[in-house]
């Protein structure tokens, strides 16, 4: 199984120019399912977003489980705190509160870490392209799954985009 994928991207102003990058690429037997041009009459989403995608519920669970880890820790300071001067929540039953508290902060955390964490995910690179087909550009996308394609579709991008500058993600 190849795990090697990568993006190469470029933006046009002209259709013209996107579509003679979309005839180089064919020409470099880059197969026309994985390079999609993009443009104000494109109807479908270069990535369709698929009902069965458990990628944000896995990501607000890992920000819930930071959360409530945090949480937990904010609870127990705050515990100590009450302790180390003499304040019980609950006088008759001082053995319970602390759980109470580290139960408390860990349910707040978890709930807290979830929801900015959900909020906090930003798509740049999405914003980019919409923002570049909104003001009547033309987007080419390309899918290579091999180094030798990737050299390729930089190769014949920057030769119609001109120099351009490859920012990876870490």
């Amino acid at each position: 199984m190849n795990d090697y994928l990568h993006h190469v991207s470029g933006f046009f102003a002209h259709d013209d120019q996107a579509r003679e990058v979309n005839q180089q690429l064919l020409a470099e037997h880059i197969p026309l399912e994985r390079i999609h041009l993009l443009n104000k009459t494109t109807s479908e989403p270069f990535h369709p977003v698929k009902e069965d995608s458990n990628g944000v519920l896995k990501d607000m669970v890992v920000d819930g489980t930071i959360g409530a880890v945090v949480g937990t820790g904010v609870g127990a300071l705050a515990q100590v705190a009450l302790v180390a001067t003499n304040v019980t929540l609950f006088v008759a039953s001082p053995l319970i509160a602390p759980l109470i508290m580290l139960g408390w902060g860990a349910g707040l955390g978890g709930f807290l870490g979830a929801a900015v964490g959900a909020a906090k995910k930003d798509k740049p690179f999405a914003d980019l392209v919409r923002d570049a087909i909104e003001h009547d550009q033309h987007v080419v996308i390309v899918e290579t799954v091999t180094k030798e394609e990737t050299e390729i579709a930089k190769r014949i991008i920057k030769n119609a985009v001109g120099d351009y500058e490859d920012v990876k993600k870490i």
